[in-house]
């Protein structure tokens, strides 16, 4: 099993750790200097779209990391299983890491959709020809 390619796998789940404290470190004084009820009967998604939109940007982030990025994750240690170690392999997961994370920091600063979608479309096209990489070697 090549270990190299394990290096962006959890440079991945670290990111979404950072997204999760950014979401909160933003979230809760937000709901702080707003004084928002928290209330149980009301939907979280109608509770969460009183606060500022900048605010909300995160939390929508920290979500998208657990979208496409699963994908990510599963075929990345199916080629580190497989014994990839080319660097080709290599340097698009970390390329998609790269990717993801400058989509994060995007989305979460400005989120100017047609530049978000750009650089999620990207990230889709490096993560696909890992996904025909991983094919190559299993079939």
């Amino acid at each position: 099993m090549s270990s190299a390619l394990l290096a962006p796998v959890i440079a991945l789940v670290l990111w979404t750790h950072v997204m999760w404290l950014w979401m909160y470190a933003t979230r809760i004084p937000a709901i702080q200097k707003q004084q928002l009820t928290l209330d149980p009967g009301i939907p979280p998604k109608e509770l969460m779209n009183q606060l500022p939109a900048p605010v909300r940007w995160k939390a929508d982030n920290y979500n998208h990391l657990f979208e496409a990025p699963t994908l990510f994750y599963a075929t990345a240690i199916v080629l580190a299983l497989l014994g990839d170690t080319t660097q080709t392999s290599l340097w698009l997961a970390w390329g998609y890491v790269a990717l993801r994370v400058v989509h994060s920091i995007w989305q979460s600063l400005l989120n100017i959709i047609e530049v978000r979608f750009t650089l999620f479309l990207t990230s889709s096209i490096v993560l696909i020809v890992l996904g025909v990489r991983a094919a190559m070697l299993v079939f």
